[in-house]
């Protein structure tokens, strides 16, 4: 497709930046307010749903009507529900032992140094991570079966993370499974299905701008960087660095897949 609005599209990712560093800033506040720096979890899908609606109001007039419907409300869905879901797991507990352990090496201010390394640099990696969602807002044209497909794969993607979360949750809720590994349901095919989840979610969202392949080549680095951060960065890395030390979870990882879900090895 000729004549992406590429002016237009530059102006709505600086809106996005305003909106996602609002969201970032307002938590901060909060959090500092509270002593409690897990919080900014929360923040995480209510900034990508900020960055989503706000890119929607400014680029009206713009691309595909029935496109940039779509591309919000899918944000938006996904968003609202790991917030909910990180704030109902997060009820009543105490700071983040991730969290507790950055800010314990902090030259200086721990807040200032959560700032920095943490809240404005998650907002950094929304409004990266949305250039896809951004870019289709002011894609021209009707949707194409490419991005049909993206709306099955972001459907595949939340069914693993919704179901899977609840798995955990009620596995949690059971007083006789306290201290053991969760390998049933979703988690026997995959030690991480939200993970995995947020993977086709992400990677769904950029097949609807695929439409328009210079525009996909432009975002690519978008679902790039989230499969870098859920798998090699702050995801699966660092939480399996952590269970390794739970008695049973090196042979749950010898029967069960590390990412992609797979039926489980016997044996």
């Amino acid at each position: 497709m000729n004549g992406y609005p590429w002016g237009a599209f530059g102006q709505g990712v600086g809106f996005a930046v305003l909106a996602a560093f609002a969201v970032m800033l307002v938590t901060f506040a909060v959090a500092v307010g509270k002593g409690l720096h897990r919080i900014v979890d929360i923040a995480w899908g209510v900034a990508f749903t900020a960055v989503a609606v706000t890119g929607y109001a400014v680029s009206a007039g713009q691309g595909d009507d029935a496109r940039r419907l779509l591309v919000t409300v899918l944000t938006a869905v996904w968003g609202l529900r790991l917030a909910v879901h990180i704030a109902r797991r997060g009820w009543g507990h105490g700071e983040d032992a991730r969290y507790e352990a950055m800010l314990a090496k902090a030259p200086g201010s721990r807040n200032l140094y959560a700032l920095r390394m943490v809240y404005l640099l998650q907002g950094l990696l929304v409004v990266l991570v949305s250039l896809p969602v951004l870019a289709a807002l002011y894609l021209p044209g009707g949707l194409g079966p490419i991005a049909y497909v993206g709306c099955a794969l972001w459907l595949v993607g939340l069914v693993f993370e919704a179901v899977g979360d609840a798995q955990l949750a009620r596995f949690k809720a059971d007083p006789a499974n306290r201290g053991r590994i969760m390998d049933r349901g979703l988690w026997s095919w995959t030690r991480h299905p939200n993970y995995f989840g947020d993977f086709c979610v992400w990677w769904g969202l950029f097949l609807i701008v695929c439409d328009d392949p210079v525009v996909a080549a432009a975002t690519l680095v978008s679902p790039l960087v989230m499969s870098f951060l859920l798998i090699g960065g702050s995801g699966k890395r660092l939480l399996e660095r952590h269970m390794a030390r739970r008695p049973g979870f090196a042979d749950y990882a010898a029967r069960t897949s590390g990412f992609l879900p797979l039926p489980p090895r016997k044996g």
